[in-house]
C-alpha cells in the first residue's frame, strides 16, 4: 500500500507557492502527496512534474464539482462544462506525471436537492463519465468514484452505489474511491465495504470520524485493514483533514481538529503505519 497524505493538511488551495510540500511530504517518510485541482488555473503542473521527478515521488489527485459543472444537471450546457473541467483535471494530472483523479465527480458536491435522484441522474452522470473516462484512457489516467456522506451529495454515498454507477459507465479505467469519514456514517461495515470495492479499490481516504488525528475516534481501524490486508491492497491510501475553511470548497473547519497541523500530521502516519505493520501491507 502506497501511503501519503493530501496537501489541505497545510494548505487551503494548491499554488505555484505550494511546491516545497511535495519536499515536506517525502521527508516524513510518505510515498506520495494529494493534489487538489479546485482551481486549476492557480498552478502550473508542468512544475509540479518537475519538482516530483526531481524527487523520485509521486502524486494522485483530486477535485469536486461545484453548482456550474453539475453533470447531472438538467441544464445541457451546465452538463457540457462539467465534462470539460473533467477533462481538464485528467489532462492536469497527467501534465504532473500522475495517472490517478478521483473525488465527488459524478454530480454537484452538496447540491440543494429535494428529492432522491431518479434515473435520469444515474444516465445523465453515467453518460457524462464515459466521456471523461474514454478521454482520460488516451492519457494513462484512472478516475476514482468517492463515495460521501448524505449531506455532501445524494448520489453515491455507499461503496455498494459506486460500483452500480461503474458498472453503467462501462469503461476499464473507472475504479472506486473509499473515504473513512463518510463511510463512518453510510456503511454498516467498514470491512464489508471495503470489500465491496475489493479490485476497483485505487484510492483510500484516512481519516478519523471527526477528521482529526486517525486513531483517537470511532473509526473501526482494524476492519479496514484487515480487508485491506485480505485484499493485498497495492494502491494509493492518504491522510485527509483540513486545516481551515477555504473559498473553493466547503470543509466545514468551525474548531482545532488537533493541537497543531504536525501533531496530527505526525501522529496519524505513526498510526496508520502500525497498522501497514500489522497486516503486512508495508
Amino acid at each position: 500500500m502506497k501511503l501519503g497524505i493530501h496537501a489541505y493538511a497545510w494548505c487551503s488551495e494548491w499554488t505555484n507557492d505550494q511546491l516545497d510540500l511535495i519536499n515536506y511530504t517525502k521527508s516524513l517518510g510518505l510515498d506520495f502527496i494529494e493534489i487538489p485541482l479546485m482551481t486549476l488555473d492557480s498552478f502550473d503542473p508542468i512544475k509540479v512534474k518537475q519538482r516530483l521527478e526531481e524527487l523520485n515521488f509521486e502524486a494522485v489527485t483530486s477535485t469536486v464539482l461545484l453548482e456550474g459543472t453539475d453533470i447531472t444537471s438538467d441544464d445541457e450546457n451546465v452538463r457540457a462544462n462539467g465534462i470539460d473541467y473533467l477533462k481538464r483535471c485528467v489532462k492536469a494530472t497527467h501534465d504532473m506525471g500522475a495517472t490517478s483523479f478521483s473525488g465527488v465527480i459524478y454530480s454537484e458536491h452538496v447540491k440543494p436537492a429535494k428529492k432522491r435522484p431518479d434515473t435520469t441522474v444515474w444516465e445523465h452522470s453515467a453518460k457524462s463519465l464515459k466521456e471523461v473516462a474514454k478521454y482520460a484512457q488516451d492519457f494513462g489516467v484512472t478516475i476514482g468514484l468517492e463515495p460521501v456522506n448524505r449531506y455532501e451529495t445524494y448520489l453515491i454515498n455507499t461503496a455498494d452505489q459506486a460500483v452500480k454507477l461503474k458498472e453503467m459507465i462501462d469503461e476499464p479505467n473507472i475504479r472506486i474511491h473509499l473515504d473513512t469519514y463518510h463511510m463512518n456514517i453510510e456503511e454498516k461495515s467498514f470491512y464489508e465495504a471495503t470489500k465491496t470495492a475489493g479490485d476497483d479499490l485505487v484510492h483510500y481516504h484516512l481519516c478519523e470520524n471527526d477528521r482529526g488525528i486517525p486513531g483517537t475516534g470511532l473509526v473501526n481501524w482494524d476492519d479496514i485493514f484487515k480487508a485491506l490486508g485480505e485484499m493485498n491492497y497495492s494502491g494509493y491510501a492518504a491522510l485527509e483533514s483540513f486545516v481551515d475553511v477555504t473559498d473553493n470548497m466547503n470543509t466545514w473547519v468551525w474548531r482545532q481538529l488537533a493541537p497543531n497541523g504536525e501533531t496530527l500530521v505526525k501522529e496519524g502516519i505513526s498510526f496508520i503505519k502500525s497498522l501497514q505493520k500489522k497486516y503486512n501491507l508495508d
